[in-house]
């Protein structure tokens, strides 16, 4: 099996930077993960709505709490703490899909310009799809692979099987790869943006 868990080369970054750019999607490339949170917090306005999926890319680098614990942002997920999902489960979901701001990350990138996002539920594809006005992807480099067929491979073989690991111990119930998102292009200019990170984070 490949090793999805190795950092991809600068020649691949390149690449795939360039091919990412002619789809739409503007690219900044940092060295670590202390960089990328610094880049992030640059782009957010002070006040801004912001979701933050649920990521270990947000939580390693400390954007997470960043985002949620010090009052600088309107976070979503604050509110969702305040709300009943029993009664107000709609007004949740619809708040989470199209917040003003979102950040998260990816599982995989290819060096077309192809951005691939699994997920068990499926929560986060509405806003990074469509709804959101302003999106943010922090990706470690070890997540380039070459083409859409890898990417599916990555996902299948490497990201599942550790992510399926962390949902256990955090939720007590295994995960699945039951959605899938492929971004090829973005036609709304500015609307995302992918912060390549030459560190291994997340899966």
């Amino acid at each position: 099996m490949k090793d999805f868990g190795g950092l991809a080369k600068d020649e691949s970054i390149s690449k795939t930077k360039d091919a990412l750019e002619k789809n739409g999607i503007a690219v900044f490339v940092v060295e670590n993960g202390a960089e990328a949170k610094e880049k992030v917090l640059q782009m957010i306005p002070e006040g801004a709505e912001i979701m933050n999926m649920t990521s270990e890319t947000l939580r390693t680098t400390g954007i997470a709490d960043e985002i949620n614990k010090l009052g600088k942002y309107n976070s979503v997920r604050n509110q969702f703490e305040k709300m009943d999902k029993k009664i107000q489960g709609l007004e949740m979901n619809k708040l989470g899909a199209a917040p003003e701001w979102t950040i998260g990350s990816v599982h995989a990138v290819t060096e077309n310009g192809e951005v691939i996002i699994a997920s068990a539920t499926g929560s986060q594809l509405p806003a990074y799809a469509y709804g959101s006005s302003h999106v943010i992807w922090v990706v470690g480099s070890q997540k380039v692979v070459k083409d859409i067929k890898e990417a599916f491979e990555r996902i299948s073989d490497y990201v599942f099987p550790l992510e399926n690991e962390r949902a256990m111990k955090a939720y007590g119930i295994g995960s699945g790869v039951n959605k899938e998102l492929v971004i090829n292009k973005e036609v709304t200019p500015g609307r995302i943006t992918m912060i390549i990170v030459k560190e291994k984070l997340g899966f």
